[in-house]
């Protein structure tokens, strides 16, 4: 093979595992749940709050119930069966096989009275009312319903039992690799991943580009020592390539990083969207939810816990929401990924509905970060940090139309003196 043919191949691979990672992504989500017992076409509902222990999908919220179900069009639609919530907040995102939102419903787009509604395949015959069409077999739902403290989880329960899906018995498909096997299987998975779930005709261009790696056939045993360590080599560049972008690798505005309008509707950004499914996995559009990440010193643009850090909202400039603001804290993984700590206040998040936040006499609002203590008369206001490094996340749900086009911006995460 010529060495023309061999920068092919790699720019191949890089180009194939960058578009196939969503499916990849989504397809490992799916079979953590099989393991615990989840069914395809079955909301399954998490009752609990997450915290340092939930690590199925990276960048967790702790404001939210979530409500969450795989499900497989290829044999019929399924109908979708929505509470009323009065004025609660609650969002259910439909994702296509490549993490693409096709369609949220909920409080902002179909109100809060509920309904019932009929999800098809993208080639099912099919008309009525309230009919949504996914643009592939796999669809992935995921609920978030808001829960406003310990005292409100009841009640939140109620409304999240009262989301239901009702279509017929399916398969798990599977299993597939995950992003981190070799070469051989990852590529065998996203091949048969492409099969199930083929990407719209506006993906024709990336994908002459993976034309040499063979994916709508593939046979790895074809390929020579050369040709393999090509892949290999194309495989390596991807996953860089992934770690610098998504969420993480936004460039910062005073301080504060704020996603593009594409997020949660890709396009033909791939390297966004892997890095997406990499680090922020199944994140709403920014007219649902703008999430912001602050800027830290280190490299990755994080923070030090053993340093103390403020974040100071003047009197009249919090967030501009329709629903509910929260700065999340979390421990960054070598591999790009987000998690919560464990602390001891079991906090790990703090927003505008914390119980006990403490504003200060001129209507001003201070939030101490940190891994010690700000002192007793702080804590109600203290979000506790490990003591290695740390990611800043604000999530911003339902924004104005000031937060969404730049008018409004967050003060600066400032660095205390000792």
């Amino acid at each position: 093979m010529t060495s023309q043919a061999l920068d092919d191949l790699k720019i191949a691979a890089r180009n194939a595992w960058l578009f196939t990672l969503p499916l990849i992504e989504i397809a490992s989500t799916r079979q953590r749940g099989q393991a615990v017992g989840s069914q395809m076409n079955v909301f399954g509902h998490m009752r609990k709050l997450a915290d340092h222990r939930a690590r199925a999908v990276t960048t967790p919220n702790n404001d939210t119930f979530y409500s969450t179900a795989q499900v497989d069009l290829g044999a019929g639609p399924v109908t979708i069966t929505l509470p009323p919530t009065g004025d609660r907040y609650l969002s259910l995102q439909l994702m296509d096989a490549y993490t693409n939102s096709f369609a949220i419903l909920g409080t902002r787009t179909t109100g809060a009275d509920g309904g019932t509604f009929t999800l098809v395949g993208p080639q099912d015959a099919a008309e009525g009312h309230n009919l949504i069409r996914s643009p592939t077999r796999h669809v992935w739902a995921l609920a978030r319903i808001l829960v406003a403290g310990p005292h409100d989880e009841a009640e939140a329960k109620l409304i999240q039992q009262a989301i239901s899906m009702q279509g017929p018995d399916a398969p798990t498909p599977g299993p597939f690799a995950g992003r981190g096997a070799n070469w051989r299987d990852y590529f065998q998975s996203a091949a048969d991943l492409l099969a199930l779930n083929p990407p719209p005709v506006t993906d024709r261009a990336v994908l002459a580009t993976l034309a040499p790696l063979g994916l709508d056939a593939f046979d790895p045993d074809r390929f020579s020592t050369d040709e393999v360590a090509a892949i290999e080599a194309g495989m390596a560049e991807a996953r860089t390539l992934a770690r610098r972008g998504g969420l993480s690798g936004l460039g910062f505005t005073e301080g504060w990083s704020y996603p593009p309008g594409r997020l949660g509707d890709f396009g033909q950004d791939y390297r966004f969207r892997a890095s997406v499914a990499l680090s922020g996995l199944a994140a709403l559009p920014p007219v649902e939810a703008m999430y912001m990440r602050a800027e830290g010193p280190l490299p990755r643009a994080l923070f030090d816990g053993l340093t103390n850090w403020q974040l100071h909202f003047a009197k009249g400039e919090d967030l501009p929401v329709d629903s509910f603001w929260s700065l999340s804290l979390y421990e960054a993984t070598d591999d790009g990924q987000f998690y919560f700590t464990d602390n001891p206040l079991n906090r790990y998040a703090i927003g505008d509905r914390t119980p006990g936040l403490v504003r200060n006499a001129d209507g001003s609002l201070d939030i101490w970060i940190g891994h010690a203590s700000p002192g007793a008369d702080r804590e109600s206001n203290w979000l506790p940090a490990p003591e290695g490094p740390f990611a800043l996340f604000m999530r911003a749900y339902l924004p104005k139309p000031e937060l969404l086009d730049g008018g409004y911006r967050l003060p600066r995460v400032i660095q205390l003196a000792d």
